[in-house]
Order: structure tokens, then C-alpha cells, then sequence
């Protein structure tokens, strides 16, 4: 984990930063902590002038104004609690603006970071939400002053201080031992549990095609055997964590017992008076309530403390602020591939290895192989949506790197090999969400339809249900898969983008569909714009003007078709051997 520089020359942790603009808030809220626990003394001393001075005088009045005073105190009490709440509910809120566009930024623009990790990004920025205004914290802040009321013992009598000190001590030794059971237990239910939602979305995510194999009762019994084992260490944790507060809560209450029959010796023995009796019975309660309430939040500490390690982690190698780049002209379309080398997240195994190449503007470059070649790697390499080994893309003989991203995918139009839509509107994953005001609204439908034009997509969007507007689900439920593959292409057209880049797009296109591809790339080719494809449809491929043969992540042959394409791009492993 990387940590950066304060003003002062200090280093922080990327979350450690956030929390230092709530910082504020935090102090202030421990200003009233320090005026409540203060105040939290005005009981015990109550009951101590109401047994020493109001029975003995059988004094209504210094009753009455005892009983005012207190009431005043208890008010300020109750305001003071409910500012410091308020004031962490506030810094909870800072803290989720903080860090919730930094991590959803990370998240969706990082190539490197593993599903899961993505997915929980917004969870962790969550539970650190949570657990800033939940009660763990108010425990934290109330028990630096735990001494308070252990002096206030040694002032009535010090066998009364000894006995709360050795009580604090016990119930701390209490505290670090159930710290010590349960942490592990309750991180590895966490996780087991994070495991078993993963594995279920996906799932449902997929439920047709689940139906269609008859995979529902496998996979439900899949489902149940995650849940059992996360739901057995969750057992094993609360078992381990429930013995230790009942345990603490025994204690407290038996130590708040015994400090009234100390109380009771002593006043016998004419040491203490009866009131200090009741006083220090009150103050041992207090003095041992923030232990008690902590213990009881452990499983919200430890889910903090594994939510700020992810943050920390996620967040590690991101600038506090997005990196301000000198903005470049806009591409002609020039694509460089120097050394790009990439390697599987989880094996390690290169999929692609020195892959060097440079392709012309308006040039249509056609990449085809076998299966696991590293196709759609090299598409994604050159779009950005994977992280590169070793290696450049260049564009116009700029790092890829050096461009601002967002910036670039203007310029940039990308067909994945599945179809992704989101969910919203048709009209709103062709323009890729972009919201334009009241003057450019105009602008943004009608590029939308140019690009369902251009595919010839617009009569089959104009006859869904509401149209543009039609709103599909997550993953683009609502439409075909010949329908989603159109809209996705235009997307990949929308705002006229310099460099094309397609990945099998006719892999669910109707015979209307391809014909309308092949005149798009002629139009394209016609204006200059750059086309990469990776296709295992010869036409596809016939109509390119270079053809690149992929092999185990590798170049075979990179160059110009012949005078007889078609038949050569039909089994692709004959050219690499001419």
C-alpha cells in the first residue's frame, strides 16, 4: 500500500487522507464528548448532596434547586449527545463524497483491479459510512475518559479508585481478548460471504441461460453449500463474540455490585458517607459503559477495519485528484503497437507477447486466428481495457497513457465481443450517457439516430415499444441479441470517432445487418477512418485491406491480402504458412 505526502512532510494512507478533511467535524464531536462525559457526573453527585444534605435537613428547598440544577445538566446532556451525533452523521457524509468518487473512478477506469474488488468498492466506501456515525465511534469517544470517573473514585475514597481501576483494567484485558477471538472469524465470514453474493448475482444475472442447461438445481445446491460455510464461520463469530459480551456484561454488572458492597463496608466503617455509596455505584457504570458498548460494535470495527485495508488497497497507487494531461490534438487515426505484452489476471500466462505493428490512418486492418489467440486481448489492449506487461499503444505516436481517457474516447468507437448495454434508455447506451442541456439535448438525438443509421438500426429501434426511449434492464435485457449487438455498434459509431475498433461484430447479425455492415465500412474507409476487426467471417475479413494473423499471442503474418482474399481468409492458418 502506497501512502502520500501531507503539507507537513507526513504520509498518509489514501483513506487516511479522507478522513483528515473530516477532521473538523471529528474534533468537534469529541468537544462535546469531553462536555457530556462531564456532565454525565451530575447524577452521581445528585444523589450524593441528596443523601449527605437533603435527608439529614430534611432541606425541600436545596432539593428543589438540586433537582433544577441536574435537569438544567441533563438538557445540556442530551443537546451535547445530540450535536456530537449529528456532527458524525455529517463527517460520515464528507467521508462518503471523498471517497466515493475516487473509488468509483479507480474501480470503472482501472484495468488491473479484480472483479470482486470492483464490486465492493462502493460496499466498503458504505460501511465506512455506517460505521463513522454508528456507536463503536461514540464508545471510542467516550472512553478516553474513562480517567474522569477513576479520579472522581480516588476523591470519595481510594479503595473506591483502586477497585474502579482494576475494573477498568479487567474489562480492557476482557475487550483485547474477545479482539484476539473474533477479528480472524469474523473477516474470514466476510469474505465467505462476499464469495457467496458474488457467485449468486452472477447466477441470477444469468438466469435463463442457467434454466436452459438445467443448471438450477446444481447450481442452487452450489448456492447453499456457500451460504452454509458463511454462514457457519458468521456462527462461529457470533458464538465467539456473543460469550465474550455476556461475559463483559456480567462482569460489569457484578463489578457495579461490588463497588456498592465496598461502599458499604466503608460507610459502616464511617470512611464514605451513604451518598457516596450511590455516587460511586453510578460513576463505576459509567466508567465501564464504553467498553461494554465497544465489545458490543465489534463486528462494525472489524467490517471498518477490512473496508478501510480494501480502500487503502484499491485506492493505493490513485492521486488525490485526477492527473491534469496537456491535451493533444485530435488522432488521424495512426495506431502503433510496440511490444504490447499482456498477461491473464490470475494465472499469470502471457496472451499476448511482443505484439508489434503500426497501422496507417484510414487503413482497415482485419485480425483473425484460432480461439484463445488473443483477438479480443489486442482490441482491448489498444482501446485501454486491459493493463499492458510490457509495452506501448500509440496513437499518432503518443503513449496511450498520455492522453486524458476520456478525452480519447471520443475519438475512439469500440464494439466489445459480447454486446454490453446498460441499464437505461436505447437512446442513452448509444450516446453513452451523456446528458446534454437544454441547448445540445437536440444535438445528442440526433446523433443517436445517425449512428442507428449508419447501422441501419434505426427501423428496429423505431419499432421497440417506446423506441429510443425504450429502457432496458441490466445487461440489456429487452432486446435480441442480433438487436443488442446494432445498438452496441451504435454506440461504437457515436460521435463520428476517428479509430473503429470491432470485435466479431457480425457475430449475431441477420443477412440485412451484415450487408449493412459492409457498407459501413466502405463509407468509413471512403472518409479515413481507421477499422480494426477481429472477425472469423471471411467476407469480414475479404473486405480489409491488411489482414493480421494471430498465434498463441503472437504475429504470424501482418500484411496485404492477395488478388483472392476471400479464399484466404477462409482458413486463415494457410496464409501464415505462405
Amino acid at each position: 500500500m502506497t501512502v502520500s505526502a501531507g503539507q507537513d512532510g507526513v504520509r498518509f494512507s489514501p483513506v487516511w487522507r479522507v478522513l483528515r478533511q473530516c477532521r473538523r467535524h471529528i474534533v468537534a464531536a469529541a468537544a462535546f464528548s469531553a462536555m457530556s462525559n462531564l456532565l454525565y457526573l451530575a447524577p452521581s453527585l445528585f444523589m450524593l448532596q441528596v443523601y449527605d444534605r437533603v435527608l439529614p435537613s430534611h432541606g425541600l428547598g436545596t432539593l428543589a434547586a438540586l433537582g433544577l440544577l441536574t435537569l438544567v445538566a441533563l438538557g445540556a446532556l442530551a443537546a451535547f449527545e445530540w450535536l456530537r451525533s449529528r456532527l458524525l452523521i455529517r463527517a460520515s457524509v464528507l467521508l462518503e463524497q471523498g471517497l466515493s468518487v475516487r473509488a468509483l473512478r479507480v474501480a470503472l477506469s482501472r484495468p488491473g483491479v479484480a472483479r470482486m474488488q470492483r464490486s465492493e468498492a462502493t460496499q466498503n466506501v458504505d460501511t465506512l459510512r455506517q460505521a463513522m456515525a454508528s456507536p463503536a465511534v461514540l464508545a471510542g469517544l467516550d472512553a478516553p475518559w474513562m480517567p474522569i470517573y477513576v479520579i472522581v473514585g480516588f476523591l470519595l475514597h481510594p479503595a473506591l479508585g483502586i477497585a474502579m481501576l482494576v475494573s477498568a483494567a479487567l474489562l480492557v484485558a476482557l475487550a483485547w481478548a474477545n479482539e484476539r477471538a473474533t477479528a480472524g472469524p469474523i473477516e474470514r465470514a466476510n469474505k465467505a460471504q462476499a464469495i457467496a453474493y458474488s457467485r449468486l448475482n452472477h447466477g441470477v444475472a444469468h438466469a435463463a441461460e442457467v434454466r436452459a442447461l438445467g443448471m438450477v438445481g446444481t447450481l442452487s445446491r452450489r448456492q447453499l453449500r456457500d451460504r452454509h460455510a458463511a454462514g457457519q464461520l458468521q456462527v462461529a463469530a457470533s458464538f465467539a463474540g456473543n460469550g465474550f459480551s455476556s461475559t463483559i456484561k456480567f462482569v460489569r454488572l457484578a463489578l457495579q455490585s461490588g463497588a456498592l458492597a465496598l461502599g458499604a463496608v466503608l460507610v459502616i466503617e464511617d470512611a464514605i458517607s451513604a451518598g457516596s455509596v450511590i455516587a460511586a455505584s453510578l460513576l463505576m457504570a459509567r466508567a465501564l459503559a464504553p467498553v461494554e458498548a465497544l465489545v458490543g460494535s465489534w463486528r462494525t470495527i472489524v467490517q471498518a477495519r477490512v473496508a478501510y485495508a480494501s480502500l487503502n488497497d484499491l485506492l493505493s497507487d490513485d492521486a488525490a485528484d485526477p492527473v491534469e494531461r496537456t491535451r493533444l490534438p485530435d488522432p488521424t487515426g495512426a495506431v502503433e503497437l510496440d511490444a504490447v505484452s499482456v498477461v491473464a489476471p490470475h494465472s499469470g500466462q502471457p496472451v499476448l507477447a511482443g505484439v508489434t505493428a503500426t497501422i496507417a490512418p484510414g487503413q482497415v486492418i482485419g485480425i483473425a486466428g484460432a480461439s484463445g489467440a488473443g483477438k479480443s486481448t489486442l482490441l482491448r489492449a489498444i482501446v485501454g481495457a486491459v493493463t499492458l506487461e510490457q509495452g506501448h499503444v500509440r496513437l499518432d505516436g503518443a503513449n496511450r497513457n498520455d492522453w486524458d481517457p476520456d478525452l480519447l474516447a471520443r475519438h475512439i468507437g469500440y464494439l466489445p465481443q459480447e454486446a454490453v448495454l446498460f441499464p437505461g434508455t436505447v437512446k442513452e447506451n448509444i450516446v453513452r450517457f451523456h446528458v446534454g442541456n437544454a441547448d445540445d439535448s437536440s444535438a445528442l438525438d440526433a446523433a443517436a439516430v445517425a449512428s442507428a443509421q449508419a447501422i441501419g438500426a434505426h427501423a428496429m429501434i423505431a419499432g421497440l415499444p417506446q423506441g429510443y426511449d425504450t429502457v432496458l434492464g441490466i445487461g440489456g435485457t429487452g432486446l435480441s441479441g442480433g438487436q443488442a449487438q446494432r445498438v452496441a455498434i451504435a454506440r461504437a459509431l457515436f460521435g463520428n470517432p476517428r479509430i473503429l475498433v470491432l470485435d466479431e461484430p457480425t457475430a449475431h447479425l441477420d443477412a440485412d445487418a451484415r450487408r449493412a455492415l459492409a457498407r459501413l465500412v466502405t463509407t468509413l474507409r471512403q472518409a479515413g477512418r481507421t477499422i480494426i476487426v477481429a472477425s472469423h467471417d471471411a467476407d469480414v475479413l475479404a473486405a480489409c485491406d491488411k489482414l493480421m494473423i494471430l498465434s498463441e499471442g503472437r504475429i504470424e503474418t501482418f500484411g496485404a491480402l492477395g488478388p483472392s482474399p476471400k479464399s484466404r481468409v477462409a482458413q486463415p492458418t494457410s496464409l501464415a504458412k505462405a
